[in-house]
């Protein structure tokens, strides 16, 4: 499906990954004074190592500020990065200039979070779902006006707006119309940042079904950003956890979500809510982190996560714990991750009561105690009845 080539001096990449990305850093500096000479830097990228195959989705997931757009926009080249390495079908694409990386941009398009920012108001719809060909010098088959309202049909609008603003459009059809845009080329990868954060939820679901059917018919390649667990849930094949500049935890959908590993991605799945009343609190406790997310300027030694976790200790504070693989298809960087392979079932068992607070341990041994008098007294009834 791809052409991967082999640079001299470099280690090959993995045969069937379509990006790779070896710790990627970026900073922006903070400078102050007469000279604006630096004095800081807000580290949003510190150190991100992923891959991303053909075909498949990864989904980033992680609080606000975390890093996650930032993370998007190096992939595509719309920041320059500090440091790292960044690989696309074996070419590395880290400080390619404007007119080298021209011809990749075919490959690479972006879908922004912001349906509204993202379209230019002054343009019409077919000018700009048509701004990709022109720019790449491509003529399709048909004409232009022809292929551009057969993108819109695609993504479900009219083909007859072709000659509307944006200003016409409600949020979910702008989303659309920025999707055709991202798809006229027919890239191999695409970077969605929250494409449905800004819709209803009504309407949030429709565009999630899109983007499945285009990548079933089109055979692309996502890295979808959000926030919304449900919704990276019901996309993605593997998912990255971010936490301020780095990730904590790459795994696999269905084993992320059953038995996830890294203290933070346990505080995160037990805020998705639970809309049947039957399952709640069926052994699934509520995680309250206490204090708020660090600086990113002066991000804490050790593990950046130390500051709001209930398993740090002083080796947390000092040591970084490294990106490391714990299972097969599970990389987690944590001193003392939950549900470690190899545990036995009653030692996983008493995580839960370590989580939360001690009131919940207590409320779940007093029904057992209650059941016991309850039994007599029915058995006591029966037996004066008879």
């Amino acid at each position: 499906m791809t052409d991967t080539v082999k640079i001299p001096g470099q280690t090959a990449p993995a045969p069937d990954a379509l990006l790779k990305v070896d710790g990627l850093v970026k900073h922006f500096p903070i400078k102050k004074g007469l000279l604006r000479r630096q004095t800081a830097a807000v580290r949003a990228v510190d150190g991100l190592s992923f891959d991303v195959r053909p075909g498949e989705t990864l989904g980033v997931v992680g609080e606000s500020g975390c890093g996650k757009s930032t993370m998007g926009r190096l992939i595509t080249r719309l920041l320059e990065p500090t440091a790292g390495k960044i690989e696309f079908q074996g070419h590395d694409i880290t400080h390619l200039g404007v007119g080298a990386m021209r011809p990749l941009r075919r490959d690479i398009q972006m879908i922004f979070q912001d349906p509204y920012s993202s379209l230019n108001p002054r343009h019409t719809i077919g000018t700009i779902v048509s701004a990709p060909f022109k720019l790449q010098g491509v003529t399709p088959e048909g004409g232009v006006r022809a292929e551009v309202q057969r993108l819109l049909e695609l993504v479900g609008l009219n083909p007859e707006h072709y000659n509307r603003y944006p200003h016409e459009f409600s949020g979910g059809q702008r989303q659309r119309i920025g999707i055709a845009r991202a798809l006229a080329l027919k890239p191999k990868l695409v970077v969605a940042d929250e494409p449905v954060s800004a819709l209803d939820v009504s309407i949030q679901a429709q565009v999630v079904n899109l983007l499945d059917d285009l990548q079933d018919e089109l055979g692309l390649t996502y890295v979808i950003v959000a926030h919304d667990l449900s919704v990276i849930r019901h996309v993605s094949d593997r998912i990255a956890v971010m936490y301020l500049g780095k990730i904590v935890e790459l795994a696999d959908r269905t084993a992320l979500y059953e038995s996830p590993m890294h203290p933070y991605t346990k505080a995160l799945l037990s805020a998705v809510p639970v809309p049947d009343p039957r399952r709640r609190g069926g052994g699934s406790e509520r995680i309250l982190l206490k204090g708020d997310v660090p600086s990113p300027i002066a991000p804490p030694s050790g593990c950046r996560f130390h500051t709001r976790c209930w398993k740090a200790t002083e080796r947390c504070k000092t040591e970084e714990p490294p990106l490391i693989a714990l299972a097969p298809g599970r990389q987690v960087a944590c001193h003392h991750p939950e549900n470690p392979p190899g545990e036995a079932s009653g030692a996983s068992g008493a995580v839960p009561v370590e989580i939360g607070k001690p009131v919940p341990a207590k409320e779940a041994e007093e029904p057992e105690e209650a059941e016991q008098p309850e039994e007599e007294s029915e058995e006591s009834r029966e037996s004066e009845e008879e």
